[in-house]
């Protein structure tokens, strides 16, 4: 399987290992504290806000945000994030954390154009991450995902991401590895979870890739996961205990909205 469930499994799997990192590269994929965050249900947030708002207002995806959030509550929502999530009057708060581009990854695969992924992945942060290196932060990881299911390659991905958003994709994670630690800016975590894609030699690479780097685990392979699995598919034996673990609700969106990115790519034919 493809598309957004790169981003939830790749959550789900490092969900164990956010707050216990581990750099043995063969750790277990799925383990007793294995679940899924906030990462899968904001994903399933604006998978839900494309499935439903043809306008694609910044209202309507706060509304549908706030209203899953008040569902799925205890998913490790960031301090910020929840103080927002519970305000009378909820506005963005010009922040640049990771979340932005952790979400996002619905935009990379519903878009029919370069230009559409970056003006919807603008929109899906700036409910919440309107400073500039938050929408970039999300920005690149959507256009990422849109190069990645067009067929681009990953040295062309690579020059695309470095030229229109500057981030510093010439490092290797040996050389990242060694002095990375946890942060949840996208500043220090879109571009070394470009890097785990680039490196990656399969979906399940990337997410062991993602979570060895000992940061934070579940959002970098959230975030690494989804751009592979524009170009790999998810394994059976990810898929199927990751759809276990979700709700009937979620995976009714997401086969609403696997079925939707299909007939938008049937109609770009």
């Amino acid at each position: 399987m493809k598309g957004i469930i790169g981003a939830i499994a790749g959550d789900i799997i490092g969900s164990a290992y956010e707050f216990n990192p581990t750099r043995d590269y063969n750790f277990e994929l799925f383990t007793p504290k294995t679940t899924f965050t906030d990462d899968t249900v904001l994903t399933m947030a604006n998978a839900m806000w494309l499935l439903e708002d043809e306008q694609h207002t910044h209202e309507k995806l706060a509304q549908i945000m706030l209203d899953m959030c008040h569902r799925y509550e205890w998913r490790g929502y960031g301090g910020r994030f929840a103080q927002w999530i519970v305000s009378k009057n909820p506005q963005p708060y010009n922040s640049f954390g990771n979340g932005s581009a952790m979400r996002v990854s619905p935009v990379g695969y519903y878009a029919k154009t370069l230009d559409e992924a970056l003006a919807l992945a603008q929109v899906s942060a700036e409910v919440t991450h309107n400073h500039p290196e938050g929408i970039k932060g999300a920005q690149a990881t959507a256009a990422a995902i849109f190069l990645a299911r067009h067929g681009k390659t990953k040295q062309e991905i690579r020059d695309y991401v470095e030229k229109t958003f500057a981030y510093d994709l010439s490092r290797t994670l040996d050389e990242i590895r060694p002095t990375f630690t946890f942060d949840e800016t996208c500043q220090r975590t879109v571009p070394e979870s470009i890097t785990c894609f680039l490196e990656g030699k399969d979906y399940e690479d990337v997410v062991r890739l993602s979570v060895t780097l000992a940061g934070d685990a579940d959002t970098i392979a959230a975030i690494a996961g989804s751009i592979s699995s524009a170009v790999d598919d998810v394994p059976n034996e990810i898929c199927q205990p990751v759809i276990s673990l979700l709700s009937e609700e979620l995976c009714t969106i997401l086969l609403r909205f696997n079925q939707l990115v299909a007939t938008r790519e049937q109609e770009s034919k």
